[in-house]
């Protein structure tokens, strides 16, 4: 079938795109925004791209249109779709019509770790030789692709809580079915869609009742917002990760900064850890992706075995190169608790060097000011930040850098993001760049004209 796939840039679409090609698909895609990795990714794979949403961009002969959720009605392409009559569908009921059926699937949802999660449980399967498929909303060092087939009986799936399309406001993840889901956590995002947490705990009960009976349900047990959604109505085993005592998995820190640890199992200690990986968020990361796989039975000594040689996903605290004594990093962190995490991470590695952040407030909910008075707390482990401003951008940076104390500034293009952080770095510094986005290539450009 010859598929062309609207929001192809996105990880979502594009790993959409990658798993149409393996099953031998004619695909084609156009995006706004053509970036890497994964414009580089789908290049790779042959997938012809266009940049922009003319309708021309749509071959006449393509037999069914993928539409992302990030197109609106008065999209010129949604428009000629829609006037035409042709045939579209959504990218996670393609996923669920094509791929997922006959597969155990693996669902990975939260706020927080889905990438990363998701990416530990398919490489611990791999590890085990499973050989899983998997749809990743990043790219996996591991694997060097987003998604694939892959030939075992596990497909792993990071389950979004966004809507689904503009036909479609469901979230993408009561589309999968899963007969495992982690919950890694729950709080208030997305606020272009959600009013407030209780919308989106309603949508993660959503996702609880397709959940056999005899399946498994991995839930950080020190959310609270998720022991809420359980309250509402639970038919599935329930197994719990956290600091909490009673949780059935948890995790002994033998180094500050997260990269070794002890794993408990009900209390007693099943395997040490030893990984490249930063931050007490990365360790629940771990701990979630045991224990889910250790739920389709893989061993624990396998799974905590598999850490050692577990590759980070690109943009998650991406090392881009150290030149000068500064060294640059390329990490996708939008929401304030996970840019307090990984600063957190960083920090207890580096110990008392300057951490110079800077900040693309790109996200839906970041622009509406939904997290503006998290985000001051969320850089405490900052010495100095600059936010990309650009004009127009409907967000108020200025209380935010009021409330960082002279550590923080604005600029309004990359251009003079670039400039700022060359009057701000010295030798010794760790410089974070940080957006859900392309960021003009920022980190890249910075790194080079050091």
């Amino acid at each position: 079938m010859k598929l062309h796939i609207l929001g192809i840039c996105g990880t979502f679409m594009g790993g959409i795109a990658a798993l149409a090609r393996e099953l031998g698909h004619d695909v084609s895609g156009s995006d706004a925004n053509v970036y890497p990795p994964m414009s580089s990714q789908l290049e790779a794979l042959g997938i012809a791209l266009s940049q922009g949403y003319a309708p021309a961009h749509i071959a006449a002969a393509a037999e069914q249109i993928v539409v992302g959720n990030a197109l609106a009605r008065g999209n010129p392409s949604v428009e000629a779709v829609l006037d035409a009559g042709r045939a579209y569908t959504s990218g996670a009921q393609w996923l669920a019509e094509n791929v997922l059926p006959g597969r155990r699937t693996l669902a990975v949802a939260g706020t927080h770790g889905k990438t990363t999660t998701s990416s530990l449980l398919a490489f611990i399967l791999e590890y085990a030789g499973r050989d899983p498929g998997f749809l990743i909303g990043g790219v996996p060092e591991n694997f060097g692709v987003s998604a694939r087939i892959g030939s075992g009986r596990e497909f792993v799936v990071e389950a979004d809580e966004y809507d689904t399309a503009f036909f479609d406001k469901r979230s993408k993840f009561v589309h999968y079915r899963p007969w495992l889901a982690i919950l890694n956590n729950l709080e208030y995002d997305h606020a272009d869609i959600f009013p407030d947490v209780a919308a989106i705990q309603r949508q993660f009960h959503h996702l609880l009742r397709t959940v056999p009976g005899n399946g498994r349900l991995i839930v950080n047990g020190d959310d609270d917002n998720l022991a809420q959604v359980l309250a509402m109505g639970c038919w599935t085993p329930v197994e719990t990760f956290g600091e909490r005592e009673d949780a059935d998995w948890r995790a002994q820190l033998d180094a500050a900064d997260g990269s070794a640890f002890t794993v408990l199992h009900r209390g007693a200690a099943v395997g040490e850890a030893r990984w490249s990986l930063l931050g007490r968020h990365n360790v629940m990361n771990a701990l979630a992706a045991i224990a889910a796989a250790q739920a389709v039975g893989v061993a624990i000594a396998d799974a905590v075995a598999a850490l050692a040689a577990f590759r980070s996903v690109k943009r998650r605290l991406e090392v881009i190169g150290c030149t000068h004594e500064i060294t640059v990093y390329d990490d996708f962190a939008h929401h304030p608790t996970a840019i307090a995490t990984t600063l957190a991470g960083l920090r207890a590695r580096v110990g008392s060097a300057r951490i110079v952040v800077a900040m693309e407030p790109r996200s839906n909910s970041m622009r509406m000011g939904a997290h503006a008075a998290q985000l001051a707390p969320a850089l405490a482990d900052a010495n100095a930040v600059v936010f990309l401003h650009r004009p127009g951008l409907p967000w108020d940076a200025g209380a935010v850098i009021d409330a960082l104390h002279g550590r923080a500034r604005s600029a309004a293009d990359v251009d003079a993001l670039l400039a700022a952080l060359h009057t701000l770095a010295q030798p010794g510094d760790h410089v974070l760049f940080m957006s859900n986005g392309g960021f003009d290539g920022a980190p890249r450009r910075f790194f080079d004209s050091l």
